[in-house]
């Protein structure tokens, strides 16, 4: 019977503040303004933050799967230092070095450079990359159509190409490339196969606009070279890149004849942990913006306290009348306790709203597709009626103290 008596109390209670915000709309909505540009703020600032990290983790995919990256030395001209890769010093050997090690997977090597390509009447500017065969693998890049070329064809630099769907759109239109001849440096090569599109990459370069042939084939006949430019690198797992990080450094080192105490003549990225480290500034920038959108929520909880003040003075008399019939102090408490969080939950549900569309028309007009999680809005809707509760528990407690004579007396 007790606890039929609180609920039946809730109940009236939850009437009464609907039936107040149906008298007073215009001054109901503008006093949840702040909850509403509060809660919306949050919701769309974790859905970018959101975003913006699976952007990164994409990115990081796209190139393969537990990266690391290895780039030959730096050079120094005139006390300019121009870079990595801008110094020969990683061998096709040293690729088959290390793939060899314990926590290494696989590998690849490749060179780059951009030329152009040729097919009867048609041309186009693209990159040429000479790479193994292991490239599909690695880059988690599969052949769409055809084939990709074999450690034989490598061992003889053979002339075959695989071409990416952008290269094969401009220079073939709507026929299949397979088969045809193109031209690369005036050295014929035969299309053997068709990537599966890639798409662009989160720094807008297109990854489907490449010619990939044989290692072998661009050193020798090509760029020229013994030298590759870059080792991918495909750890066992994500946990062992870093193991494989070591074991790779001190394997070059000793193929290198590095001496204790001298610089390392390779760069070794970590792409795991390029974007573990990304994703750290996305939250924590997210974190930020979030911070700075609560300061709505508590703007938007003052307001809810003052029309809370200016809602007991009006009702003055119905609380006196209240008391007068039997009404004890913690009822006229709870009731105005829940009429503030029904307010602030009120608002808290509109933002919500809000936030998801302007995190739909974000994803409409820019690149960024942002995610809306349930979690944001869990929180943003406890979080509501924790305000409504904190910020009317003044008022509520000020109407539970009032005196009902004095009440009934009020004008």
């Amino acid at each position: 019977m007790k606890l039929g008596s609180v609920w039946l109390a809730v109940i009236f209670s939850l009437k009464s503040a609907f039936k107040t915000f149906s008298r007073n709309k215009a001054r109901s909505f503008l006093t949840t303004l702040g909850i509403i540009i509060g809660v919306a703020a949050v919701i769309a600032t974790t859905a970018i933050g959101q975003g913006a990290s699976n952007a990164i983790q994409e990115t990081i995919n796209s190139m393969g799967s537990n990266m690391l990256v290895i780039l030959s030395g730096t050079s120094t001209h005139g006390g300019v230092k121009l870079g990595f890769s801008s110094t020969p010093t990683l061998t096709l050997s040293d690729a088959y070095a290390i793939r060899k090690e314990k926590a290494v997977k696989t590998t690849t090597a490749d060179i780059g450079i951009g030329e152009q390509v040729i097919w009867r009447g048609n041309n186009w500017f693209t990159t040429i990359m000479g790479s193994n065969s292991t490239f599909p693998s690695i880059r988690d890049w599969p052949v769409g159509e055809g084939a990709f070329f074999t450690h034989s064809q490598i061992s003889n630099a053979s002339n075959v190409a695989v071409i990416g769907k952008t290269s094969a759109k401009e220079l073939f239109g709507l026929i299949n490339p397979l088969g045809h001849i193109i031209l690369i440096h005036n050295i014929p090569f035969k299309i053997i196969g068709v990537l599966s599109r890639k798409g662009f990459n989160a720094f807008g370069q297109d990854q489907d606009d490449i010619v990939i042939i044989p290692i072998t084939t661009m050193m020798i006949k090509i760029a020229g070279t013994t030298w590759v430019r870059s080792i991918l690198v495909s750890a066992k797992s994500a946990k062992e890149t870093v193991t494989a990080q070591a074991e790779i450094t001190r394997l070059l080192r000793r193929r290198h004849h590095i001496r204790k105490g001298q610089a390392d003549d390779f760069f070794i990225r970590n792409l795991t942990e390029i974007a573990s480290a990304a994703n750290q500034s996305t939250s924590t920038f997210t974190i930020l913006l979030a911070s700075i959108a609560t300061i709505s929520l508590l703007v938007g909880g003052i307001g809810i306290m003052n029309i809370m003040l200016v809602s007991v003075t009006e009702r003055t008399k119905e609380i006196g009348i209240r008391m007068a019939v039997g009404a004890r102090k913690r009822d006229i408490l709870q009731q105005f306790l829940i009429e503030a969080a029904v307010l602030s939950l009120f608002g808290g549900i509109i933002g919500i709203f809000i936030g998801f569309g302007i995190s739909y028309l974000i994803s409409i007009l820019s690149p960024l597709k942002t995610v809306v999680t349930i979690i944001p809005v869990i929180v943003s809707i406890i979080f509501s009626i924790c305000v409504g509760i904190f910020f009317g528990f003044y008022p509520a407690y000020k109407a539970s103290r009032m005196n009902p004579v004095e009440a009934l007396r009020y004008e």
